[in-house]
């Protein structure tokens, strides 16, 4: 996908005035963008109205940006994040939709949400219990278009990984649209997009 040069100076404005340089770079990495472009490949068939989106575990609000510069018809991108550190460096990763009133980035704890917009967003379902994840989605409603990540990859904050994508299916207990593997050197991530209710 194409990057243009607004977004990218915004990019480096965030990297550059955030308390911890290497800490918003970490979101730079290979793996990172490339899972984020399949998640807005493998979306954009399901978003096809105008939509606001909730990312929970956003980060410093990587993933919003490059979906502001999809060709997904976006209404708002809300970035929510438990580390509040995350708060003012994805506001300066969205700066221009943030004065357009397009972006809003907020400290919170996943779990405790309970609106709802067109469509939730979570990638980072490795970092949360099953019974985090059971409590974030009863709070879900059943038309709400979630598109969720999780991976195998060992690390000392990813307290549920999965082995294949059957387990992840069997970990979200969501009726699955669409369901993938993306391959990585060193780990798998998996994703689904589908709904709690009907579909």
């Amino acid at each position: 996908m194409q990057i243009d040069t607004e977004h990218l100076h915004y990019w480096m404005c965030a990297i550059r005035d955030s308390e911890d340089p290497k800490f918003t770079l970490e979101a730079f990495w290979k793996g990172q963008i490339k899972s984020k472009e399949w998640l807005i490949q493998q979306a954009r068939p399901f978003i096809t109205k105008h939509s606001s989106i909730e990312i929970h575990g956003g980060w410093v609000g990587t993933l919003a940006s490059l979906l502001f510069q999809s060709p997904i018809p976006i209404k708002h991108i809300t970035s929510v994040d438990i580390d509040p550190k995350c708060e003012s460096i994805a506001v300066m990763m969205n700066k221009g939709e943030e004065i357009i009133g397009k972006f809003k980035a907020m400290t919170a704890d996943m779990t405790t949400l309970t609106d709802n917009p067109d469509v939730v967003i979570n990638t980072s379902c490795e970092h949360i219990s099953q019974e985090q994840y059971n409590t974030w989605l009863a709070n879900r409603s059943d038309d709400t278009l979630l598109i969720l990540q999780s991976n195998n990859y060992a690390l000392p904050d990813h307290i549920r990984t999965v082995r294949n994508i059957e387990e992840f299916k069997t970990q979200c207990n969501v009726n699955v649209l669409w369901s993938g593997v993306l391959e990585f050197p060193l780990y798998n991530r998996f994703m689904i997009i589908g709904k709690k209710g009907q579909v």
